[in-house]
C-alpha cells in the first residue's frame, strides 16, 4: 500500500501504519515523511500536561468531542511513560478515551517517551506531522505529567494547557517544577473538590509574579471533566490564545522555534547514532574501558578523542 498517497486521501489504515513505521525507525519511514512535509502546518497542536491523577485524559476526551461537535477532525496522541519491559506505552489502553475511538472523525493513537530521556518522544513531532497531513484540524498531545514530558510540550503544542487538580497535597508543587511558566491557559479540573478557592488563588498569585506576556494573561477555567462541565469555556480560551498567537504574530515565531528545536534533535539523534556505531563499536574500544576502569586514562581524555575523530 502507497502509504503517502493513503494519508492524503484520508485512510486512517495509511495513517496508522505510517506512525507505526515512524515510531519503529523503519527504512521508508525518512521517505515518507519527506514526500508528506510540503502538505503539513495546517493543523492546530495543543498540549495538555500536568501532574498525574489530575483527570487529563478525561478532559482531553471532553474536548475532542467538543471540537467534534464543531465539524472538526481530532488527532490525539497520547504520550505515555516506557514499558522497561517492552518498550511500548504503559498507558496504552487509554480507557476513558474508548468511546471516541468509534467516532470517524478522532484518531487516538499512544507512544512511548522511549529514547528521549524522559521527555516527549522525537517521534511525537513526526507523528503530529502525519495527522496533519493526514487533515486533522485539531492536534492533541497529552503527556502523562511527570518529569521532562512537561516542560518538552511546549516545544511541540501551539497552545499549552496545565492542568491542575486541588487536594493533591503540595498544591504548588507542580509549579515549583517549572511548569507553571509553559502554561498558555490553565485548568483546575475536579472543581467539586476541597481546595479549589485556594489552588485558584495560589495560581493567580504565581501569575503576578510571572506575567506570560504583555498582552496575554493565562486563563484559570474551572472544569469537572467527568460531568462534562466548563469545557466549552476551556475550548473558548483555547480559540481566544489562538486568535492572540495569529494576531500578534507570536504563532509564526513558536512555529519557527520548533522547527529549530526539531532541526537540533534531529542533527543531534544523527550524531549519537554515527557515534554509537562508528566509535562505541569499534575495535580496541574495550581496550579503553578496561583501561578507564583501571584508571589508567581518565574519561575527560576519550570523550576529547572521540569528539576529535568524530569531527575529522
Amino acid at each position: 500500500m502507497d502509504i503517502v498517497a493513503g494519508v492524503l486521501s484520508g485512510s486512517r489504515l495509511a495513517l496508522s501504519r505510517g506512525i507505526t513505521y515512524v515510531e519503529n525507525e523503519y527504512d521508508e519511514a525518512v521517505d515518507i515523511m519527506r514526500k508528506l512535509y510540503p502538505h503539513t502546518g495546517n493543523a492546530y497542536v495543543i498540549g495538555i500536561t500536568g501532574p498525574p491523577g489530575a483527570g487529563k485524559s478525561t478532559l482531553t476526551d471532553k474536548l475532542a468531542k467538543e471540537y467534534r461537535k464543531q465539524g472538526k477532525l481530532v488527532g490525539i496522541v497520547a504520550v505515555d511513560p516506557t514499558s522497561p519491559y517492552t518498550g511500548g506505552a504503559i498507558l496504552g489502553d487509554r480507557i476513558r478515551m474508548m468511546d471516541l475511538t468509534m467516532d470517524e472523525g478522532v484518531f487516538i493513537r499512544s507512544m512511548a517517551t522511549r529514547g528521549s530521556l524522559g521527555g516527549l518522544s522525537q517521534k511525537t513531532a513526526d507523528v503530529v506531522k502525519l495527522m496533519d497531513a493526514f487533515g486533522m484540524d485539531i492536534i492533541i498531545i497529552e503527556t502523562v505529567g511527570v518529569g521532562q514530558s512537561e516542560v518538552d510540550i511546549v516545544k511541540t503544542a501551539d497552545t499549552t494547557m496545565v492542568v491542575m487538580v486541588p487536594g493533591l497535597g503540595d498544591d504548588i508543587q507542580a509549579i515549583k517544577a517549572g511548569i507553571l511558566e509553559i502554561g498558555d491557559l490553565f485548568t483546575i479540573n475536579k472543581a467539586d473538590r476541597d481546595g479549589v478557592d485556594k489552588l485558584n488563588i495560589e495560581l493567580e498569585m504565581m501569575l503576578e509574579l510571572n506575567p506570560k506576556g504583555v498582552d496575554w494573561r493565562p486563563p484559570i477555567n474551572r472544569t469537572i471533566a467527568e460531568k462534562g462541565e466548563g469545557v466549552v469555556e476551556v475550548v473558548n480560551s483555547i480559540e481566544a490564545h489562538a486568535a492572540y498567537l495569529r494576531e500578534s504574530g507570536e504563532l509564526a515565531v513558536r512555529r519557527k522555534d520548533r522547527l529549530k528545536s526539531e532541526l537540533f534533535t534531529m542533527v543531534n539523534d544523527r550524531i549519537v547514532r554515527y557515534i554509537a556505531k562508528q566509535v562505541l563499536e569499534a575495535e580496541g574500544f574495550e581496550e579503553t574501558l578496561v583501561n578507564l576502569q583501571n584508571r589508567v586514562i581518565d574519561p575527560y581524555t576519550v570523550v576529547n578523542k572521540i569528539v576529535s575523530d568524530v569531527l575529522k
